[in-house]
């Protein structure tokens, strides 16, 4: 019941992300640390879209806006896993994402702690893989965007 180690590979890019609890984040050997962006005007954010056939659609639309509205922008690469180790890498300030899988994120979900940054539910919960819902990022935009998600889901 507990993640203590993951693997996401890339190998398009030749990347093999990696961690292990209390042992810190990796690529190819290289330490993992979430990016050090402080302003959520100034991030950059991932996230994926519900499919066709799947609810959640109008929830997304006014989170999609919201998160347009406050950060420099947003990226869907389309698989949660890469989402997240990028996350992790400091590409992306944050990623958030409702109605996945826990196959999809656990790997990435451990990378992101282990490389400095924090992994919740939108409502501060660590229970993602039972829920499929994850705000993941480096402390400072995590919370902002968790925040910004919750005035979403009330408009």
């Amino acid at each position: 019941g507990e993640l203590v180690a993951g693997l996401i590979m890339n190998p398009i890019s030749d990347e093999t992300f990696t961690a292990e609890k209390g042992k810190g984040a990796f690529v190819n050997d290289r330490r993992l640390r979430v990016s050090a962006r402080r302003k959520m005007e100034e991030s950059l954010l991932a996230t994926g879209i519900p499919h066709r056939g799947r609810k959640g659609h109008e929830l997304f639309l006014d989170e999609a806006q919201a998160m347009m509205a406050a950060s420099s922008g947003l990226r869907r690469t389309g698989a949660a896993a890469l989402d997240l180790a990028w996350t992790a890498a400091g590409r992306f300030d944050a990623y958030w994402e409702r109605g996945v899988q826990a196959w999809d994120i656990a790997a990435g979900l451990l990378l992101v702690r282990e490389a400095g940054g924090l992994a919740t539910t939108p409502d501060g919960q660590t229970n993602m893989l039972e829920t499929g819902e994850s705000v993941a990022g480096n402390p400072y935009i995590q919370r902002a965007l968790r925040k910004s998600l919750a005035e979403a889901g009330r408009s």
